[in-house]
């Protein structure tokens, strides 16, 4: 997003789907990195989507974090626009925000009928 506009980021992005330049659901905002807290103007400079996102979020999510890895970083000049899901300017694949689903594709691959 290139304009500088007032949002409430714990309700206006916070847990809010990501969909990727093709319309595809890619991830949820797990949580953001801000810059500039000590300073007049912070700003949010990265999105973080699951992985060790989730370690604030008590101890199911510290769990999760432990299990899952790495949180993937979008960076925020990659947001194309927020509504009522955040849209992303490029594909999921781009911003490595499928990276399981090769994984997962193999798998369902295997099940009869599939």
């Amino acid at each position: 997003m290139t304009d500088a506009t007032d949002l409430d980021i714990a309700l206006g992005v916070l847990d809010h789907q990501l969909v990727d330049r093709n319309g595809e659901n890619c991830g949820k905002v797990d949580d953001l990195e801000i810059a500039g807290l000590d300073g007049d103007s912070p700003e949010v400079v990265e999105i973080l989507v699951g992985g060790n996102a989730w370690r604030s979020r008590g101890l199911l999510g510290r769990l999760a974090a432990r299990l899952s890895g790495n949180a993937v970083h979008v960076p925020w000049v990659e947001v194309d626009s927020v509504s009522s899901v955040v849209s992303l300017k490029r594909t999921a694949a781009e911003l490595r925000l499928n990276r399981g689903d090769e994984r997962r594709a193999a798998l369902v691959r295997k099940l009869p009928g599939s």
